[in-house]
């Protein structure tokens, strides 16, 4: 990459925003993954499900089913995350 100025430049150039800079945008997307989370768990009123234990016969299940299976992989790995981390210099060869 080129660092050196040019002739005609007028300095450096603005840096480019993401779509997901702007605050607006995040809590649109967020809106809108909260709103198919619960269209989702709506569903569970309509779709016939052919279930295997007596347990996925209640409301809401497999939502909660899902949210807990994330909540115990999250806490796994934070605790796998005490023994597995290395320092900062673990790969600096002397």
């Amino acid at each position: 990459m080129n660092n050196h100025k040019q002739a005609g430049d007028k300095g450096p150039s603005p840096e480019k925003t993401h779509l997901w800079d702007k605050p607006e945008n995040v809590n649109r997307l967020l809106r809108v993954f909260y709103a198919l989370c619960v269209a989702l768990v709506l569903l569970d009123f309509v779709v016939h499900r052919h279930v295997a234990h007596p347990w996925e016969r209640f409301f809401g299940f497999h939502a909660f089913y899902g949210f807990v299976a994330c909540w115990t992989l999250v806490v796994v790995a934070k605790l796998m995350r005490k023994f597995l981390m290395r320092g900062e210099d673990y790969y600096d060869v002397d």
